[in-house]
């Protein structure tokens, strides 16, 4: 038995048991402290980011939309995933996704934060963008659950004590949102857009380029 914190955890053995059209579910076999070998199923994702967009009053764009897992609508911030190819920088997939979602366009752009959604059973991780100097754009055609999307602007702390008061529970809103806050308080300067983002995940849109 190794040290406490030193043991190298190497797969032995991975096979895909479903690929969907925006997952898949593969099942690792890892070797465990002591020399045991667990079964680990992995939720490989393509990735996704949001956006904090702020106009010059200082409201947030949020959008409430259907989300059929929880049977509800929640209350979110812009956001997708990185399906816009192999050529789509993050940057160029949150202005995608904030125009599609709001009809807006921003001209500054900076990271808040980067998250690893649930890290216990998959590799999603989501990049959170703070947009500023907004500017509306022409509507975009929306479809599915999008075509029943609204857009709502909140103040940043109303938006923050809806967080607390549990009304805003998406994990990617409640994040976004707190960094801002954080960000205005703290001084700490949000970083460059092409700050390295070092859990963005890579193994599904690898295998299917292979």
């Amino acid at each position: 038995m190794v040290d406490p914190g030193s043991h190298r955890f190497v797969t032995h053995a991975s096979r895909t048991a479903y690929e969907g059209a925006i997952l898949a579910l593969r099942i690792d076999e890892v070797e465990m402290p002591g020399g045991d070998v667990a079964r680990r199923e992995v939720v490989e994702h393509d990735g996704a980011v949001a956006v904090v967009a702020r106009d010059d009053d200082g409201r947030i764009a949020m959008v409430r939309q259907y989300r059929h897992p929880v049977g509800r609508r929640l209350l979110e911030l812009p956001a997708g995933l990185l399906d816009g190819g192999p050529g789509e920088s993050p940057l160029d997939a949150a202005r995608r996704e904030l125009a599609e979602e709001t009809d807006l366009a921003a001209e500054r752009w900076r990271v808040l934060v980067d998250l690893v959604s649930s890290p216990g059973f998959t590799d999603e991780s989501v990049r959170v963008f703070l947009a500023e100097e907004l500017s509306v754009i022409a509507p975009a055609g929306r479809i599915d659950e999008e075509a029943d999307m609204t857009v709502e602007w909140l103040a940043l702390d109303e938006a923050v004590a809806m967080v607390m008061r549990g009304e805003i529970v998406n994990a990617t809103a409640v994040a976004g949102l707190l960094a801002t806050l954080a960000a205005d308080r703290s001084g700490e300067a949000p970083r460059a857009v092409d700050a390295p983002w070092r859990d963005r995940p890579t193994a599904r849109s690898t295998r299917l380029r292979e």
